[in-house]
């Protein structure tokens, strides 16, 4: 039972969210054909985050089905201060997306489907809006298509999946120091002392 245990806790390096199921019906000629659609959300809370939509006749195939598609479908998400690095807008099918960064202590301010996959994302920080479709799959399909448009931000040689403020303050002290060190004492040059230096040299070269 132990080594049961273990192999299960280890298996567990994703975080699994069911964001939305949804029954759906066919009439057929013997009755109706009902199956059952989850979309689900994995993400690692360092940056991974994936989206998948498991259909089966029962909902825990689906939701394991949904699982499988998401860890195969994985997006990086480049964290900056645990929030987003930029602001993004972007369209996709019905639904129209617009994320901005925040500071800390903000929460994500976020509705629905985006908040959810965002959260198991790794992102604290966030306030965005969803303007057009109320369709949850789309509109997580979007969340997905604006974090694969995300570029990480680099903030004087610091650039990575996780940055905070006290790297931020490294940086900046280090920048300060190599800049006192690259300082040299500037050299006046009189105009007039070059100019006899100049008339010297062509006195010479006449003579000779």
């Amino acid at each position: 039972m132990e080594k049961r245990r273990q192999k299960s806790n280890e298996n567990k390096e994703f975080d699994e969210r069911v964001l939305h199921i949804r029954r759906v019906s066919k009439k057929t000629t013997g009755g109706n054909y009902v199956t059952f659609s989850a979309l689900v959300a994995v993400g690692d809370g360092k940056g991974k985050v994936g989206i998948g939509l498991g259909r089966g006749r029962e909902v825990p195939p689906a939701i394991n089905k949904g699982i499988t598609q998401a860890k195969r479908k994985m997006v990086f998400l480049p964290i900056f201060n645990d929030t987003l690095p930029h602001e993004i807008r972007l369209k996709y099918k019905s639904s129209r997306l617009l994320l901005k960064p925040a500071p800390p202590g903000t929460g994500l301010k976020l509705g629905g489907v985006v908040r959810a996959v965002l959260d198991i994302a790794g992102i604290q920080n966030a306030s965005g809006k969803i303007i057009g479709s109320r369709n949850q799959i789309t509109n997580a399909y979007a969340v997905i298509e604006a974090i694969k448009q995300m570029k990480p931000r680099i903030v004087k040689g610091i650039s990575g999946t996780k940055v905070k403020e006290e790297d931020v303050v490294v940086a900046k002290e280090k920048e300060v120091k190599s800049k006192k060190e690259v300082k040299k004492p500037k050299v006046k040059t009189d105009v007039k002392s070059v100019k006899k230096v100049i008339k010297k040299k062509t006195v010479t070269a006449k003579k000779a």
